[in-house]
């Protein structure tokens, strides 16, 4: 493994998790703690785009061909199956959630859940058909 890749990877890890902590002290009010969640969230993302300039050093400039339409859709797919995963957790996540709001929010979760597992098998179903 090159420096680089692990700089990114140790870049990636640390600023990930340092923004997800300052995430959840804004969005947790219990913690009360909405202020300092903000500044720690700001120095995870300033650590997150410290990885820009360690990629672009190990990765050289490719000329860009055409667009490649079944990775766009593989990206949509996935947009899609997480939003979708996203809005069934929400449901179950509220504080106060009724019987129907969590079994809606479970089946929602399962079928973001499935499309983001099955987007895999059909971008190398269109790239299998494309040749």
């Amino acid at each position: 493994m090159k420096k680089d890749t692990l700089l990114e990877i140790i870049l990636g890890t640390i600023g990930g998790l340092i923004f997800a902590i300052g995430m959840c002290m804004c969005l947790i009010p219990e913690w009360d703690m909405f202020t300092v969640g903000i500044l720690i969230s700001i120095i995870g993302f300033i650590i997150l785009l410290c990885i820009i300039p360690v990629y672009r050093k190990s990765h050289p400039q490719k000329t860009h061909g055409s667009i490649q339409w079944d990775i766009v859709l593989a990206w949509i797919i996935g947009l899609i199956g997480s939003l979708i995963m996203g809005f069934g957790m929400s449901k179950v996540m509220v504080e106060s959630a009724s019987k129907s709001d969590m079994i809606v929010g479970i089946i929602t979760g399962i079928i973001g859940l499935v499309i983001c597992v099955l987007n895999y098998p059909i971008y190398s179903y269109i790239k299998g058909n494309e040749k």
